[in-house]
């Protein structure tokens, strides 16, 4: 019998479920799992899942929080507790993110990153199999550093050009989430182009760019290809670090029989050209993303997508919960 497509990627690259769905998780049984504020949103809206917030809720509000920051405690605790259930099903490491509203903010990161730890340590799961997953603005890298010098492991998402993964490297963070599918979308509307060959997808060889960079460079910092519309995007990025990917596509994968060949390795990324770049500081960085018309409106409706998707969360629980009446009480 002909093995899968997805078999043969597993044979190359680290396969990660970008999901809160526990049943498609322990159904595909990737390594690693990837979260943000709209998978556990979509994750709290299914049935099976209403002990969890219920749990979450009764312990936030024994812990003694009262009106808003009940909800907002809860939402921590919630999350949280998806990562534990999904880290019973998958052998290694869980992303969980950190409230997007916190992105300008390193210090609040920071301290939100160590909230989130002390959660999962109550719950008996080591730090090394959590990454916390920050979005890659200048204070988000800068508080990942200061993170990372403590032993703590960091994901930095919403990275969409080159500057940010410099930035990234500079700050030995463990992982990188450049994304790929929000970079063909904003191309196809922006250049008014149905459809790209993939090996001319915007989104794909911008994850190579980075590739060939880190290689070169003898980056340490893992790269883990994220945001995939198509099989074929997924199959493009062949041989990177690590790739993310949603159960929709995962199951496409299993159902595909193509012969998988790596698009990328290490031994090879020294035979493309070479880019550097410099070192930046504060304003040098954020010059050079806002002047990258793509990379800079992709930031910020990324972590204006989360914030509301978190803000639905809020909403979801206190129609759940009452609150709404408390508080306006």
């Amino acid at each position: 019998m002909k093995q899968s497509a997805l078999n043969h990627l597993k044979a190359l690259t680290t396969i990660v479920a970008d999901s809160s769905d526990l049943t498609a998780i322990e159904k595909f049984r990737p390594l690693d799992a990837t979260t943000n504020p709209s998978l556990i949103t979509a994750a709290a809206l299914q049935p099976e899942n209403k002990e969890l917030i219920e749990a979450a809720y009764l312990q936030a509000k024994a812990e003694g929080y009262v009106n808003d920051l009940l909800i907002e405690r809860t939402i921590d605790i919630l999350t949280v507790k998806f990562g534990v259930e999904i880290l019973k099903l998958v052998e290694g490491r869980v992303s969980t993110e950190v409230d997007a509203s916190l992105s300008y903010d390193t210090a609040e990161t920071i301290a939100k990153a160590k909230e989130l730890l002390a959660l999962y340590a109550d719950y008996g799961i080591a730090q090394e199999r959590i990454l916390i997953k920050i979005a890659s603005t200048w204070e988000g890298i800068q508080a990942a550093r200061a993170l990372e010098a403590e032993g703590i492991h960091c994901n930095l998402t919403l990275l969409f050009n080159l500057v940010q993964a410099q930035a990234c490297a500079d700050a030995n963070v463990t992982l990188i989430s450049p994304f790929v599918g929000r970079i063909l979308d904003w191309y196809k509307k922006a250049e008014g182009v149905e459809h790209y060959a993939i090996e001319q997808d915007p989104g794909v060889l911008s994850v190579k760019q980075i590739y060939h960079f880190y290689k070169q460079h003898h980056i340490r910092t893992e790269i883990m290809g994220a945001s995939f519309r198509s099989v074929d995007q997924v199959l493009g990025l062949a041989g990177c670090d690590l790739l993310t990917v949603s159960p929709h596509l995962l199951a496409e994968l299993e159902h595909d029989e193509r012969d998988v060949i790596a698009q990328l390795s290490a031994e090879h990324a020294h035979a493309h050209q070479e880019h550097t770049v410099d070192r930046l500081d504060e304003t040098q960085f954020k010059d050079a993303v806002q002047h990258d018309l793509m990379a800079s409106q992709l930031l910020q409706s990324g972590i204006d997508g989360f914030i509301k998707a978190r803000e639905q969360l809020n909403t979801l629980l206190r129609q759940s919960f009452g609150q709404d009446a408390e508080i306006s009480a």
